[in-house]
């Protein structure tokens, strides 16, 4: 039976590790190179690479007649954005990602060096102009889901959420949003853990999601007026009650155009319906039972797509409040371990223009997360006028 249950924890852990990004690239070696700074060595043949971002646009069952949905390349940012839109800007010709690496494990790989780092834009290798791993201030939002059918989970997630500030530094700030059946700001950022205590009590539960909304006024009306690093906490299920059906993909033009990490907190809700007799909801008002599960799981795709359209993840906060504080407790830590690249790219393409990115680690079976893409906006200048 012990051997049963290795082979099973085995084969696990190997799922697990080649559902994330990142692969190890193997040639026959070649003579290593050596820097005269360090003894490490790199082989120029074994590396592992962030793998390209291929979204699979799931629609809600209940649309009928879903209009043709363009591949990612041919997408027009009019189609998707409007005046206010938040398009990643290239400041003094400046492109910066945030880049996370793990090994096979899920370990956080924090001694890699600037000279095992490389980055391609469409294809182009270019030249790292900046490397940063040290510790540096972040803004939050915490966005939280306080819906109907959140109202068993409410002071779970309450719970975590005060346990979350809790583990950031002095120096970084949250903003507390609540949506229901519309969207809420209780805080604007701030580091004064007592105001957001306060502000994340006041989150209540009632009403229906208005889900898209709040990810696009979070996006366009709060994170594009914040400067630095930045990411949203979305504590929801997925699922948007509010009739507002293409709203998803607006969501996904603006994830794509903001330079601002997205880290999804996703919570079954209809597994908690049926344990405590209520029917939840499906994608618009009216829909239970099977077409609730099928919510549901369009609700976790959505949640995906969001989280890999920006180089973040999902986290899982089960039915447990344990893991629902591990849950933040992950995305805390990553926010400490990322690095953070930034070039000056060789062509700078038109504005609108999607440009694909690639970055890539010389070593060995780790798992490189970043985001694979980004919308050329207006070059802005610097304070001397350059």
């Amino acid at each position: 039976m012990r051997l049963v249950y290795t082979a099973f924890a085995a084969l696990i852990l190997f799922s697990m590790a080649s559902a994330q990004s990142g692969r190890r690239i193997k040639t026959k070696s070649t003579p290593q190179t050596k820097s005269a700074s360090s003894t490490r060595t790199i082989d120029e043949n074994v590396y592992s690479e962030s793998r390209p971002f291929k979204p699979v646009l799931l629609r809600p069952r209940t649309q009928k007649k879903p209009r043709p949905t363009p591949k990612p390349a041919e997408t027009k940012p009019a189609e998707v954005k409007d005046e206010e839109d938040d398009i990643i800007s290239i400041e003094s010709s400046l492109v910066t990602i945030p880049v996370s690496v793990f090994d096979r494990n899920g370990i956080y790989v924090s001694n890699i060096q600037q000279k095992e780092f490389k980055i391609f834009e469409n294809g182009v290798e270019q030249e790292i102009a900046y490397f940063g791993k040290r510790d540096q201030p972040f803004t939050v939002a915490l966005v939280i889901d306080t819906s109907g059918s959140t109202q068993f989970k409410i002071e779970d997630i309450h719970y975590a959420a005060k346990l979350f500030v809790r583990q950031l530094k002095p120096q970084d700030r949250v903003l507390v949003i609540q949506f229901s059946s519309g969207v809420r700001v209780r805080a604007e950022p701030t580091n004064d853990k007592q105001e957001l205590d306060r502000a994340i009590e006041k989150a209540r539960f009632g009403g229906q999601t208005a889900l898209y909304r709040a990810v696009e006024f979070t996006l366009r009306k709060r994170m594009n007026k914040i400067r630095g690093r930045k990411a949203i906490v979305l504590f929801t299920d997925g699922v948007d009650t509010s009739r507002w059906r293409n709203g998803y993909m607006r969501n996904y033009g603006d994830a794509e155009e903001s330079d601002t990490l997205i880290y999804p907190v996703f919570y079954n809700t209809f597994l908690g319906s049926i344990t405590s007799g209520t029917v939840m909801s499906g994608p618009f008002p009216g829909v239970g039972g099977m077409q609730g599960a099928r919510a549901q799981t369009f609700g976790k795709s959505y949640l995906e797509q969001l989280a890999a359209y920006t180089g973040g993840r999902v986290f899982h906060a089960g039915q447990s409040r344990g893991l629902l504080v591990q849950a933040f407790q992950g995305i805390a830590e990553e926010l400490r371990r990322q690095y953070s690249i930034g070039y000056s790219p060789i062509e700078v393409g038109e504005k609108g223009e999607r440009r694909q990115i690639k970055v890539r680690v010389y070593r060995p079976d780790l798992r490189v997360r970043a985001r694979d893409s980004y919308i050329v906006g207006e070059t802005k200048k610097t304070d001397d006028g350059n």
